[in-house]
C-alpha cells in the first residue's frame, strides 16, 4: 500500500499506474481460468452482518472502537460509522443443518457483543438504517478513524467536487447536502456470500439478480432515513446517492453510478470484472508489491491486489469476489441487497430463501433471465425496494412461450419461489427440519403482509396517531424494536399495538 500521496490526493500518475497493474491482473486473471487453476465446487456459504450500536434512547452511539477494544476476538471489526459493527461468519458448506448451526453461532456472537457494547453504555440495533440517526450528525468526525476510510470519502468528494445531495421520494421527502460520505455509514446491511465455480458463476449471478426483487419484497427493513419515511427498503436509492461521484452533468450524460444494479446478463465471471475496469475510475489508486505474471510465472498464485481493490469500489448489489484461500483461488458471488435483522432467526430465513432460490434458478435448463428481460430485472427490484411485500413483480409465464406477467410480490413468492427455494435447498443437501423451518418464516411474512420494515411504519404511525411528535415516535420505535428482537421471534410475530 506504499504509493505516494501528495496532500490530499494521489499524484498525477498514480491512476495510470494502477490502471497497468489492474491489466495485468485482468491478464492473471485470464490466466488462472484457462489453466484451470480454481478451487472445484464444494457449495460453501459465507455471511457478514453490519450493526448499529444505540443508547438507550435509540440513537446512534459513536463507539466502536471502544466496543472492539472489549472483544477477545477478531471475528468483529470497525465500519465506516463509529456507531457501527461489522462480524464475519466463518465459511461453511451448504448442506445439513446448516441453518440451524449460522443461527446459533449468529446468536452467541451478537450476545457477546451485545454484553461488551452494554458496557459502552450502548446495545446492538439489526436494521438497515437506524430510524433515529439524524442528519446532522453525519459529518465527517462521524467516520471511523481508518486510513481508507479517509482516502476513500477524500477521492469520492474530489472526483464529485461538489457536496452529496440527498433527494428521495417515498411517503415522505428527503433532501439534504452533505460535505462527506458519512450519509452512507447509516446504511447496515447484510452480505451473503457463495463460492461458485467457474463455470456455475455466470448463472449463479444472474439468478442472485432475478432473485434480488423477491429477496427486497419479502426481507425489506430499512423504512426510515433521518427520520423521513420513505421506500420499504430504503437503502438502495439512499446508497446511491451517498456515495455517488459524479456531478449532476455526469448522471445527465447517463455516466454509471458506483453503486450499481448493473445492464445485463452475462455469460462468463470476466464480464463483470471487464465492466469495473472499463467504466470505472479507480478511487484507490494504491500499488501493491506484487506482480501477477511474475508471481504466475514462478507458479505461485497472485493475489490480484489491485483488481481486488478496485472492485470493492464498485458497489454492485451483486458484487463478484476473487479471493485465494489456503494457496488456490476461489470465486464468489456477494449478495449486498439486504438489510440487517430484524432478528437473528429473520437473517438466516432470508439466507435460506436467497441460497435455495438462486440454487433452483441456476440449475433450471429453461433459465428465467432467457424469458426475462435485464431491464424487468432492475425494475421488480427498485420497485421491490419501493413498495415492499406489496410490489407487483414481472415475472414469465408457467407455460413455455406464454407472456410475461404482473403478480403481487408476496403471492409469487409464496406460490413460485418458496417451492423453487426448497427445491434449491434439497439439491445443496441441506436437512428437511432446515428447509421447512427457514422456509416457514419467509412464507409467514408473505400470508401476513409482515416484513421489518412493514412492522416499522405501523409502529411509527400508531404512536404519531396517538399524539407523539417525529423523534418521539421513532425513539418509542427503536426501543420496542430492540425489545421483541431480543425475544427472539421473527418479526412476522411481532405484536403491532402496545
Amino acid at each position: 500500500m506504499g504509493e505516494k500521496v501528495m496532500a490530499d490526493r494521489f499524484d498525477l500518475d498514480a491512476r495510470e499506474r494502477f490502471r497497468d497493474r489492474v491489466h495485468a491482473c485482468m491478464a492473471a486473471l485470464g490466466t488462472l481460468l484457462r489453466d484451470g487453476r480454481f478451487e472445484r465446487s464444494r457449495d460453501l456459504i459465507g455471511l457478514e452482518v453490519e450493526l448499529c450500536l444505540a443508547d438507550s434512547e435509540g440513537s446512534p452511539r459513536m463507539v466502536n472502537d471502544e466496543v472492539l477494544a472489549r472483544m477477545a476476538t477478531r471475528d468483529f471489526q470497525t465500519e465506516l460509522g463509529q456507531f457501527t459493527l461489522e462480524l464475519n461468519m466463518s465459511p461453511r458448506a451448504l448442506a445439513g443443518r446448516v441453518f440451524d448451526d449460522l443461527a446459533e453461532e449468529l446468536r452467541i456472537a451478537i450476545g457477546y457483543a451485545d454484553r461488551m457494547a452494554a458496557e459502552c453504555d450502548a446495545r446492538l440495533v439489526m436494521t438497515g438504517v437506524l430510524p433515529t440517526i439524524t442528519a446532522e450528525q453525519m459529518l465527517p468526525g462521524t467516520l471511523s478513524p481508518n486510513d481508507r476510510y479517509s482516502l476513500l470519502n477524500d477521492q469520492i468528494m474530489a472526483a464529485r467536487g461538489e457536496p452529496i445531495q440527498l433527494d428521495i421520494s417515498g411517503a415522505e421527502r428527503l433532501r439534504g447536502t452533505f460535505e462527506s460520505i458519512a450519509p452512507e455509514s447509516a446504511c447496515t446491511s447484510v452480505q451473503f456470500h457463495l463460492q461458485v465455480t467457474p463455470e456455475r458463476f455466470a448463472a449463479t449471478w444472474n439468478a442472485a439478480q432475478v432473485a434480488a426483487a423477491a429477496q427486497v419484497a419479502v426481507g425489506a427493513n430499512a423504512p426510515f432515513v433521518f427520520g423521513r419515511e420513505l421506500w420499504h427498503e430504503s437503502r438502495p436509492p439512499f446508497f446511491l446517492q451517498a456515495t455517488d461521484s459524479r456531478p449532476p452533468e455526469f448522471a445527465a450524460q447517463g455516466v454509471r453510478p458506483r453503486s450499481w444494479f448493473g445492464e445485463r446478463w452475462i455469460s462468463s465471471v470476466t464480464d463483470l470484472f471487464d465492466e469495473n475496469v472499463r467504466y470505472f475510475p479507480a478511487l484507490l489508486p494504491l500499488l501493491s508489491d506484487e506482480d501477477p505474471e511474475a508471481v504466475l510465472a514462478a507458479g505461485g498464485v497472485p493475489r490480484l491486489a489491485e483488481l481486488t481493490l478496485h472492485n470493492g469500489t464498485v458497489y454492485r448489489w451483486n458484487r463478484p469476489v476473487y479471493a485465494v484461500a489456503d494457496g488456490v483461488p476461489h470465486l464468489r458471488v456477494e449478495n449486498r441487497v439486504l438489510s440487517t435483522g430484524p432478528t437473528v432467526v429473520d437473517t438466516v430465513a432470508n439466507a435460506a430463501f436467497y441460497y435455495g432460490l438462486v440454487r433452483a434458478l441456476a440449475d433450471q435448463p429453461d433459465p428465467v433471465w432467457t424469458r426475462l428481460p435485464f431491464a424487468a430485472a432492475e425494475r421488480n427490484f427498485f420497485d421491490a425496494c419501493r413498495h415492499g411485500i406489496d410490489a407487483e413483480l414481472t415475472w414469465p409465464g408457467e407455460a413455455p412461450g406464454s407472456a410475461r406477467v404482473r403478480l403481487r410480490a408476496a403471492r409469487l413468492i409464496a406460490e413460485r419461489l418458496i417451492p423453487l427455494a426448497a427445491q434449491g435447498l434439497d439439491a445443496c443437501g441441506v436437512a428437511a427440519a432446515d428447509r421447512d423451518h427457514y422456509l416457514s418464516i419467509v412464507e409467514e411474512r408473505c400470508r401476513r403482509g409482515v416484513t421489518g420494515a412493514a412492522w416499522q411504519a405501523d409502529a411509527y404511525h400508531r404512536a404519531v396517531d396517538g399524539g407523539a411528535d417525529r423523534a418521539a415516535a421513532l425513539r418509542d420505535l427503536v426501543r420496542r424494536y430492540c425489545e421483541l428482537a431480543r425475544t427472539e421471534a421473527p418479526v412476522h410475530s411481532w405484536p403491532t399495538g402496545g
